[in-house]
């Protein structure tokens, strides 16, 4: 009798493990499956770093390239998206063909977002898929300086430089309008102009006026009720080495507007003129 019992406790033992048996397959297939998966797409977060508010007409395109040599520069994307409009936090995925991966090369996500004349490029290089590197990333954008404010930066700083160069002055009092400037040169070359003209009961102006290679280069002007009062508003227009404008702007108070094409074509025709009345004609 104890023989029969063990042999049936032996029978159960084993269709139990014969049960257990079938059964792990299926969980090596999920596994697989969840595996798979993973492989087959890239994801992530995108933030702008400090203010992360952008214009509605704001374009952010994301790809994952294949960055392991200069000969896959000009190659598509194994993975593309174009977002917008975008809000951020701005989430991503990217779908791709597990096939077109190589293990032995290096691959990127980049971000590329562009708000009218604003450029933003990614803090750090974000690598996935290879090499050990994560299938999902976290990627911060840095906004980039517009062509105008790389141009108002280096008038900037040329501006605090006036004070080395060669100075000399003049004045003109014509019927509606009295004129004085200062002329600053630097190895025979006209640098800055900063000019004043009191229009009596119509207003002041006082303007710096800078040159590049004998043209105007950037202006920037402000009005005033009278010589000492406060600017009712300030215009800056600036101009690249190709002659675009690419600085324009008009600030009252706390107000940036953007300034009309007519208004920077006066400042430069006022600089053209203040640069021939200063030298005589000379232009240097």
């Amino acid at each position: 009798m104890r023989r029969m019992v063990w042999s049936l406790m032996s029978v159960a033992a084993l269709a139990l493990a014969g049960c257990n048996g079938s059964n792990a397959p299926e969980q090596g297939n999920g596994d697989t499956a969840a595996t798979a998966a993973k492989a087959n797409a890239v994801s992530g977060t995108i933030t702008v770093r400090g203010d992360s508010a952008v214009s509605p007409d704001a374009k952010l395109v994301v790809n994952l390239v294949d960055v392991s040599s200069t000969d896959q520069a000009g190659a598509a994307p194994l993975a593309s998206k174009t977002i917008a409009p975008v809000q951020f936090p701005q989430s991503f995925e990217l779908n791709f063909n597990a096939a077109d991966v190589n293990p032995a090369d290096l691959y990127v996500v980049k971000a590329d977002l562009t708000d009218g004349e604003r450029h933003y490029k990614m803090a750090l290089q974000a690598p996935v898929l290879t090499k050990g590197a994560p299938n999902q990333v976290s990627i911060e954008l840095v906004p980039e300086q517009t062509p105008g404010e790389k141009e108002l930066a280096d008038f900037q700083a040329v501006q605090k430089q006036i004070g080395g160069m060669k100075i000399s002055n003049g004045t003109k009092l014509e019927k509606d309008v009295s004129r004085a400037w200062q002329v600053f040169r630097q190895n025979g070359q006209v640098q800055f102009i900063r000019a004043r003209a009191d229009y009596g009961d119509k207003g002041f102006t006082s303007t710096d006026f800078a040159y590049r290679d004998g043209k105007p280069w950037v202006v920037v002007q402000q009005k005033k009720a009278s010589q000492d009062a406060k600017p009712s508003s300030t215009e800056r227009a600036g101009w690249d080495k190709d002659g675009n404008l690419v600085l324009k702007q008009t600030v009252s108070g706390s107000k940036t507007e953007s300034l009309s094409d007519d208004e920077a074509a006066s400042l430069k025709n006022q600089a053209e003129n203040i640069l021939n009345l200063a030298t005589g004609g000379k232009g240097k």
